[in-house]
């Protein structure tokens, strides 16, 4: 624990804003927390491979009171839509759990080449049509919805995030309102992390891992991150509510271009 008391402000720092963005945009605070854990992890020695796997670890286990917490805010306000978790939850369900198991074995540097990739695809083309109307009228048929749940939640449970990023951008693209997206999103969330997390627990220690890490969770950092991410969540959903969605919209993409920039920077 002494080792990680110097860094525990940037660990305060980190939950806040991760309580805030899960509850404005619906994702689970991985996207802050991740790459706050792996500048700490690799800044104390550690190899990326095994950094990123503590990071989305630890991350994977904060999702969860945070998108319980932005959840039952969100369920409050009418924002979740039930119809659309029944088809989404089994094979999002299904396809976390095969990534959680996969995941020592996935190379650090193709998670991050992907996820920048992707979220600076959305970014920019929210930023150039901030208005710009829904790709598709309405949802596409069963199967295509079942496809996208199981590609999200394996790409999510590998980056250690919650839906927020993907499943928003999904959402959105078929018409679903940009309010309502992130609640449910929020709650796919809770699907990912649960899972995600107790396998990541499963797994062998990392070498290099700081003290008091189990499988890939590390509990001083939860222990710091969790309680602050879940008392701010509620704040991000009242923001939210306040914002119009077009604005909603905007601060989602430029939130998305500056991560997906950090990604690719790692890389480098």
């Amino acid at each position: 624990m002494s080792e990680l008391l110097p860094l525990i402000p940037l660990l305060v720092g980190a939950g806040a804003l991760a309580g805030t963005l899960a509850g404005l945009l619906g994702v689970g605070g991985g996207l802050v927390i991740v790459p706050v854990m792996l500048e700490i992890l690799t800044w104390r020695g550690m190899g990326q491979d095994a950094a990123l796997l503590v990071a989305t670890g630890t991350s994977l286990a904060v999702i969860v009171p945070t998108a319980i917490s932005s959840s039952t805010a969100h369920h409050r306000r009418g924002n979740v839509d039930t119809a659309l978790l029944r088809n989404w939850v089994p094979p999002l369900a299904a396809a976390v759990c095969l990534g959680a198991w996969l995941a020592p074995q996935v190379p650090a540097e193709h998670l991050l080449l992907f996820f920048g990739l992707f979220v600076l695809t959305v970014a920019i083309k929210r930023l150039r049509r901030p208005s710009a109307g829904p790709w598709r009228p309405a949802l596409p048929a069963p199967w295509v919805q079942w496809t996208l749940a199981a590609l999200i939640g394996f790409v999510c449970v590998l980056m250690g995030i919650g839906a927020g990023t993907l499943g928003v951008a999904a959402f959105t693209a078929f018409a679903v309102p940009v309010h309502r997206a992130v609640g449910t999103a929020a709650v796919l969330g809770l699907v990912i992390a649960v899972p995600g997390a107790l396998l990541a627990a499963l797994h062998s220690v990392p070498p290099g891992s700081p003290a008091y890490t189990i499988g890939h969770v590390n509990l001083p950092a939860l222990a710091i991150i969790a309680p602050l991410a879940v008392a701010v969540a509620p704040l991000g959903v009242r923001l939210g509510a306040r914002l119009p969605p077009e604005r909603l919209q905007m601060v989602f993409a430029v939130f998305l271009l500056l991560v997906g920039l950090r990604m690719l920077s790692r890389l480098v």
